[in-house]
Parts: C-alpha cells; structure tokens; sequence
C-alpha cells in the first residue's frame, strides 16, 4: 500500500521536477499541502498530487487547443 502523504522530494521525484520547484509549487497554493510537526514539514497528499497532475492535464489540453500547430512551410 502507498503512503497517504508524500515528502516534497517524493513529490519531486513523481513530477521529475527540482525539490525547490515543488516547494514554490506548495507555497504558491499551485499545489495542494499540510505542514505538520513542531519543524512545520510540509506533505502533500497523494490524492491531492493524483488531482494536480489530472489538472495539469487538463491546462495542456486547453493550451494546445488553443495554440494549434501551424506548419509554418507551405510547401
């Protein structure tokens, strides 16, 4: 069974992103966390991370329906 809560680094991993990105991400409130603990460690749960990515998705989408590729040679 998979963890409930991820640390910042799992979460980078998963994104295959820089750990200072996905904490920008979280203070932002792109992304979904919960600090816990007397040091305040941040966690972002997997659901949260599972719904990000799906959103992302969808952002993409939006974006290259938007901006179609042109074939920029006519010939």
């Amino acid at each position: 069974m998979e963890p409930r809560f991820l640390l910042l680094s799992d979460v980078a991993t998963e994104l295959n992103v820089s750990d200072s990105q996905v904490y920008h991400m979280v203070r932002s409130g792109e992304l979904p966390a919960i600090k816990i603990g007397g040091r305040g460690q941040w966690r972002v749960e997997r659901a949260r991370l599972e719904e990000y990515i799906a959103r992302k998705y969808d952002e993409t989408a939006d974006w290259v329906q938007s901006n179609p590729l042109v074939d920029r040679d006519p010939d």
